[in-house]
């Protein structure tokens, strides 16, 4: 009962959806502010029945219920509670509900805002979203449904020997497959919420843009009412790639954290233009200029949602992310393409309106730098696009698979990446509106002067290699900008309004926390950019064969290879566990455990054991392991030296974004 219950609602919703976006449409041209009204309503509808959808698959999930093909995919017995609860988004079908259940509630809390100002754009906000929320309900309705069961013959027979006959006379299996192993990490409970909140949220700033071009309206109007919308959908969307970033270094035991895999550079994809359409935004309010540039990246940013979403569930790539092949694929692309003519249409139409009130004639404003580091990000974009797409085109046209793996992007993308961190230390020293290379060279050369030592300090330690001193001296560079900053305001406080340093530096926060928020960020993509340069120039590895008792010596480490194990879980699985006693300067330090999980469908899972400082990693992997017999073990050591300051950077990031995105006392109304 329960099973056609949920698919009920799910075919319920996506006609209510259908509904809101007709009546939206229809209440706009005919001026009739009732039926604008109905589809607000309609639409506030949808997210407490597609709620009970989800609340009837979970409950499928965790009862176990295997004469659902998707709880049977993704679930098991031997499975915990909170990973048959979190099974909703470990497959296709239950992803794409789980998606639409997200845009419902995003959707229907926009139209709870006070829309007296603003009334002409919400017929179009509400056609937008229903639209687009229509669209992946129809997915679920038509092609992966959730709630599907398996076929049984009349007679209460079900085809395949894996199905065993009820005590009502039916059939069904008597236990599920399981979650795949490499998503039973707890970074993966919250990695796919954080990306999908992050790929739902923008689409509100996509809707608003859209409505704006069908009114007319070329003020900044849609950008002031969806500003916390975007830092949300980039805060969420930002926290999405660090936590795939970790589950990748934690469960994949390659000792890297990203393998520019397909999927990977899908998710980053938006973020990449998502990143560039937050800070011009800011120029547009300040100047009112890069109107035409904001409506393009919002539309590529809605576009790189949809068709990140489209590479991760229709199964066109090859990859350990990708979900298998199904017929959804057709769906997306007309989706993508239909999408794609109406926005750049619209923007063609309202281009000559969307002109800057004034003209960038200064190279070296902070509008002109903005400008440029838009520029760089859509370079880096373009990159990382073109690596995804030439080799699908590639096939297409050859029949023969190319790929492009990380050398390819790191080389490619490292000069530009570079260049972007040294915008990021310019920018905030320029003026808005006029800047020269004097008034310029005026700010920088104080923070200049202690980053003139980063490369002498490096030197001094032994560092020779060009690409680290560069590297680290524009890391010095930012953070000695940031810091110079932070410090101009607390004196400006403390001499104006005699504060404490601490409280100058408190009520600055308060009273800008746009600005100051953002120099956080800062500081965190210094952070961060210190643990990358580490692992990515310096990380070293060795693997060798170990009998017991035998060592091996790697990053100033020695490991002593003391026993292994081999025993059954509770949950079936049968794991094979090594023990290594960690000495540095013959000093005892730690024993690691990297173990081998042979899952009962034969499915593995490696599991690194890792030592970490402030300075360093020492990651250890029991790899290949077959024959229980054998005298000797195969391991592979990394040495990530800085690897975990991308991690505290991560942390800083996450505060400074919710500094940033946090709501102040006193509300802008928008009534």
């Amino acid at each position: 009962m329960l099973i056609y219950f949920g698919f009920g609602i799910l075919v319920l919703s996506f006609l209510l959806a259908l509904f809101a976006s007709g009546a939206a449409a229809y209440g706009y041209f005919a001026r009739a502010a009732a039926w604008v009204e109905s589809s607000r309503r309609a639409m506030q509808l949808t997210f407490p029945l597609i709620t009970l959808a989800v609340v009837s698959l979970v409950y499928l999930l965790v009862t176990g219920h295997y004469e659902v093909k998707y709880v049977y995919t993704v679930t098991s017995d031997s499975m915990p509670l909170y990973l048959k609860i979190t099974a909703l988004w470990g497959g296709q079908a239950g992803s794409l509900l789980f998606w639409s259940w997200l845009l419902s509630a995003f959707a229907s809390a926009v139209t709870l805002r006070r829309w007296e100002r603003d009334r002409e754009f919400l017929p179009w906000v509400v056609v937008v979203t229903a639209v687009t929320l229509a669209f992946f309900l129809s997915l679920s309705v038509f092609f992966e449904n959730p709630f599907d069961r398996w076929w049984l013959l009349p007679g209460g027979e079900a085809v395949g020997a894996m199905f065993q006959p009820a005590g009502s006379g039916a059939a069904f299996p008597p236990d599920g497959r399981g979650l795949n192993p490499l998503l039973r990490h707890p970074g993966m409970i919250i990695h796919p919420p954080m990306l999908y909140l992050g790929f739902v949220s923008f689409v509100i700033p996509y809707a608003f843009a859209m409505a704006a071009l069908v009114t007319g309206r070329s003020d900044d109007r849609w950008i002031r009412i969806t500003r916390r919308w975007t830092l949300v959908a980039w805060l969420f969307l930002s926290l999405g790639l660090v936590l795939g970033m970790r589950w990748a270094y934690d469960v994949l035991g390659w000792g890297g954290y990203w393998g520019w895999d397909p999927v990977e550079n899908a998710a980053l994809m938006p973020w990449l233009i998502g990143t560039p359409f937050l800070h011009t935004t800011i120029i547009q309010e300040k100047r009112g200029v890069f109107k035409q540039l904001n409506m393009a990246l919002i539309i590529l940013t809605y576009l790189m949602v949809i068709i990140g979403t489209f590479l991760t569930r229709s199964g066109v790539l090859s990859s350990v992310h990708a979900f298998a092949q199904s017929a959804i694929g057709p769906m997306f692309f007309a989706f993508i393409a239909l999408t794609a003519i109406l926005s750049f249409a619209l923007l063609i139409r309202r281009w000559n309106d969307l002109k800057g009130e004034i003209i960038l004639d200064r190279l070296l404003s902070r509008e002109a730098l903005f400008l440029l580091a838009a520029v760089v990000f859509l370079s880096v974009f373009f990159i990382v696009a073109y690596g995804v797409f030439s080799p699908l085109v590639y096939e297409i046209v050859t029949n023969q698979k190319i790929t492009f793996g990380p050398p390819w992007y790191e080389r490619a993308t490292a000069p530009l990446l570079g260049l972007l961190m040294l915008l990021m230390g310019v920018a905030p020293l320029s003026a808005w509106g006029y800047s020269n290379a004097r008034t310029l060279g005026r700010a920088i050369w104080k923070p200049a002067l202690p980053t003139a030592l980063v490369p002498l300090a490096l030197a001094w330690l032994g560092i020779r290699n060009p690409i680290a001193l560069t590297g680290f001296t524009l890391v010095g560079f930012v953070l000695f900008v940031t810091l110079y900053e932070y410090g101009r305001g607390v004196r400006g406080r403390m001499k104006a309004n005699r504060e404490t340093v601490f409280q100058a530096l408190g009520r600055l926060f308060v009273r800008n926390r746009r600005r100051y928020g953002g120099y956080l960020i800062h500081v965190a993509m210094v952070v961060m950019a210190v643990g990358i340069l580490g692992i990515e120039l310096f990380q070293s590895e060795t693997q060798r064969s170990l009998a017991i008792g035998d060592e091996i010596e790697l990053g100033g480490y020695t490991l002593r290879y003391d026993s292994l194990a081999r025993f059954p879980y509770t949950d079936g699985r049968l794991v094979t566990r090594a023990e290594l006693s960690v000495y540095q300067d013959g000093r005892f330090l730690v024993t690691l455990a990297p173990r081998y999980d042979l899952y009962p469908d034969g499915q593995p899972m490696t599991i690194p054991g890792i030592y970490s400082t402030l300075a360093d990693d020492l990651y250890v992997v029991l790899v290949n392991w077959e024959n229980p017999l054998a005298s000797q073990t195969p391991f592979k050591v990394y040495h990530n030296p800085l690897v975990n300051w991308l991690w505290i950077g991560s942390l800083i990031f996450i505060g400074g974004m919710i500094l940033t995105a946090w709501p102040p006392k006193e509300r802008e109304r928008e009534g």
